[in-house]
């Protein structure tokens, strides 16, 4: 049997090169993503950031990832972290989201809005869940650093029903958004 050679189709880019970034977040700028805020607490105290690129992967065993960038200041205690805890978010979250995203901001002057799990890590009061995880794996990627978590403790304060809608918070097209019955689609 004789096999074809494999051409990529015309004004395809040959492998190793690669679109813009303006290209790219272009394209992923229409792309929404779920909010949650990364604690961590290192020898300089407790930080948090702002992340759009939490994900599960696996449910047993129960693993997340995300990404941190090298830009944030947050990100070498993160990363240094043996664990941190996700905070998942909805649109009654949004002050924390926010604060998560704004440089120069102590996100941990108001004491009455964390505190500390006796494991050590920071962790804001009254969040829809938040998850203690174990860090598993990290990853150089470009830019940023993609770390895989293990979870090893809960809390969900405000709970879905499945099929029940919910106020997701969500990060579309460089603005804040709420998901709810009015975005539903299907019946």
């Amino acid at each position: 049997m004789t096999s074809l050679p494999h051409s990529a189709p015309e004004g395809t880019p040959a492998i190793g090169t690669s679109v813009s970034a303006d290209d790219f977040k272009r394209a992923f700028r229409g792309h929404p993503g779920g909010i949650a805020v990364i604690t961590a607490y290192g020898e300089n105290g407790p930080v948090a950031l702002t992340a759009s690129s939490v994900s599960s992967v696996s449910a047993d065993p129960p693993l997340l990832i995300f990404s941190v960038s090298a830009l944030s200041s947050a990100t070498p205690t993160i990363i240094a972290a043996d664990t941190i805890v996700v905070h998942l978010l909805d649109a009654d979250d949004i002050s924390l989201a926010r604060a998560g995203a704004t440089s120069g901001l102590d996100r941990f002057a108001d004491t009455t809005t964390w505190s500390r799990l006796s494991t050590g890590e920071p962790v804001y009061h009254g969040v829809r869940a938040w998850l203690r995880c174990k860090v598993v794996s990290r990853m150089d990627a470009g830019g940023s650093t993609v770390i895989a978590a293990q979870a090893l403790q809960v809390d969900v304060e405000r709970d879905l029903e499945p099929g029940e809608s919910g106020a997701a918070l969500v990060y579309h097209n460089r603005a804040w958004h709420r998901l709810g019955e009015h975005s539903r689609l299907d019946d």
